[in-house]
C-alpha cells in the first residue's frame, strides 16, 4: 500500500489571534445558561422591567438600544408571557443572583430521610430499649422514624399486643418526635410514623408546663364547699 506524500499546509502567523466573540453583547454566556439575551431574543416586542428603565412594552430594537445605552444586557426572563418579559441588567450579576437564590433554596429544603425500626410482637425489654435508643438518635438527627411490628405466621393473633407496643414506643419518644398516625395494620405489618420535633418545640412544651401550675397558683376563685 503506497502512502500519499505529506504536504504541509500554510503555517499560521505567530502574531495571529483568534477573532474575538461578542463578549459584551452576549454577556459571557455559555452553553449551560438558559436565558436568551440581546440578539438571541427573537420576539418582535418585549415588556421591559428593571431598576433604571421606564417599564412598558417596547419594540425589540428599541429595547436593545435602551440596554446598550445603559451598558447593560437585555435578558429574557419570561419567554411564555405575552409579550415576553425582559430585564435590563448586567448579565453576570443576573447569573450571580440566580446561583445565590438556588443555593439558598437548596439550603432551606431538607432531604427527607426515613429510618425503619422493626419489632416482633413479643419483643423483650432489652431489645426494646436498644431500639428506643436508636430511634432517639435518628430523631435528633432530623430523620423520620418508621416503626413497625412484623407478624409472622400465627403471631398475627398478637396484633393487639403489637399495637400496645407501638403506642408505648411513640409515648417514650414524645420528647423527641410527634406521632403522625396511629398504628395501621397493612398485611403482616402494623406501622406508625414519627416525625422529629422542630428546634424550639421542647422549650415551648417546657414553658407551657411551667405556666400551668402558676396559673393554678394565681387562681383565687374560692373552692366550692
Amino acid at each position: 500500500m503506497n502512502k500519499k506524500p505529506y504536504r504541509p499546509g500554510p503555517k499560521r502567523p505567530s502574531n495571529a489571534t483568534r477573532p474575538k466573540g461578542r463578549n459584551r453583547q452576549m454577556g459571557g454566556k455559555n452553553d449551560k445558561d438558559t436565558n436568551a439575551i440581546n440578539d438571541e431574543i427573537r420576539a418582535s416586542e418585549v415588556r421591559l422591567v428593571g431598576d433604571n428603565v421606564e417599564q412598558g412594552i417596547y419594540p425589540i430594537d428599541q429595547a436593545l438600544k435602551i440596554a446598550e445605552g445603559l451598558e447593560l444586557d437585555l435578558i429574557l426572563i419570561a419567554p411564555q408571557a405575552e409579550p415576553p418579559v425582559c430585564r435590563v441588567m448586567d448579565y453576570q450579576k443576573f447569573k450571580f443572583q440566580q446561583r445565590k437564590h438556588a443555593k439558598e433554596q437548596k439550603a432551606k429544603s431538607t432531604k427527607l430521610v426515613v429510618k425503619e425500626i422493626r419489632f416482633g410482637p413479643q419483643t423483650d425489654e432489652h431489645d426494646y430499649n436498644f431500639k428506643l435508643k436508636h430511634a432517639i438518635g435518628f430523631l435528633k438527627e432530623g430523620a423520620k422514624v418508621k416503626s413497625y411490628v412484623f407478624f409472622k405466621g400465627r403471631s398475627i393473633l398478637f396484633k393487639e399486643q403489637g399495637e400496645v407496643l407501638l403506642l408505648r414506643f411513640a409515648n417514650d419518644l414524645e420528647e423527641y418526635g410527634k406521632l403522625d398516625q396511629m398504628p395501621v395494620l397493612e398485611g403482616k405489618r402494623m406501622t406508625i410514623m414519627i416525625s422529629p420535633k422542630k428546634p424550639g418545640s421542647k422549650k415551648k412544651d417546657a414553658q407551657a408546663a411551667d405556666d400551668a401550675p402558676q396559673q393554678d397558683k394565681n387562681d383565687n376563685t374560692p373552692a366550692e364547699e
